[in-house]
């Protein structure tokens, strides 16, 4: 799932630097690298990787691999789709009974 907008990335790997989401955000970013890790030195756990500015932009950089939970909903794991939705529903059911006392 795109990190910006949630939308299923379905992209093949290796993803070239010009994929786009459909929300119009790169693919080959920081942002969906599985060593993307805010914090860090240049926000990346792996070392030996050069900083890139833009996190959010398309990248060349060498050691990129796309996150796995980016992929968590085109491999069919419907199991921890549904439970991520049943999590979402009790947490909005959770405040909408707060807000009717």
């Amino acid at each position: 799932m795109c990190w910006y907008c949630g939308s299923p990335v379905t992209e093949s790997e290796p993803l070239g630097r010009s994929k786009r989401c459909s929300c119009g955000k790169d693919l080959r970013s920081c942002r969906h690298c599985r060593f993307y890790l805010p914090g860090s030195r240049g926000d990346c756990s792996e070392t030996n990787a050069e900083p890139e500015a833009d996190k959010e932009r398309g990248n060349f950089c060498d050691w990129f691999s796309l996150n796995p939970r980016f992929r968590s909903a085109v491999t069919g794991d419907t199991k921890s789709a549904a439970a991520r939705l049943g999590a979402k529903s009790a947490f909005d059911k959770l405040f909408a009974d707060t807000r009717e006392t």
